[in-house]
């Protein structure tokens, strides 16, 4: 039997695109676009404070201002009570909207949340809990 000649080209088929370059490096391509967009659309922040963004000018429900930072946890979890109750700009339940606020702020802080601040912040989900007459964990 004589041996195969290796041919420079592989036997699998190659898909290219438009550009003329592999799936992978046409992705990179588009990301790389896509980023630079964005960063132009962001301003010079970079997008660095989306969420200040979002908790000022979201269309859910209002809180009172600096809750999060000041307050105990019994006077969070009653303050979310009655902003979620009183709100019609939310699409879940009272307990779910306030919930996912003190949530949102939890997760968005971060490493940034001295530890007794993050205590007091999840004393206050219990406490909302509690509000609302559901199950502790």
């Amino acid at each position: 039997m004589a041996p195969r000649k290796s041919s420079s080209k592989s036997k699998r088929p190659e898909s290219r695109g438009k550009s003329g370059r592999p799936p992978r490096q046409r992705h990179a391509q588009a990301h790389a676009a896509h980023r630079a967009k964005t960063a132009k659309s962001n301003g010079a922040s970079g997008g660095k404070r989306w969420s200040h963004h979002v908790m000022e000018t979201s269309d859910a429900m209002d809180i009172q201002k600096d809750i999060f930072k000041t307050g105990s946890a019994e006077s969070i979890a009653q303050s979310l009570k009655h902003s979620s109750t009183v709100s019609s700009r939310r699409k879940g339940t009272p307990f779910q909207s306030a919930m996912s606020m003190l949530n949102f702020y939890i997760n968005r802080a971060g490493r940034n949340l001295p530890k007794e601040r993050r205590d007091t912040l999840e004393r206050a989900k219990r406490k909302l809990r509690e509000a609302f007459g559901r199950e502790p964990r």
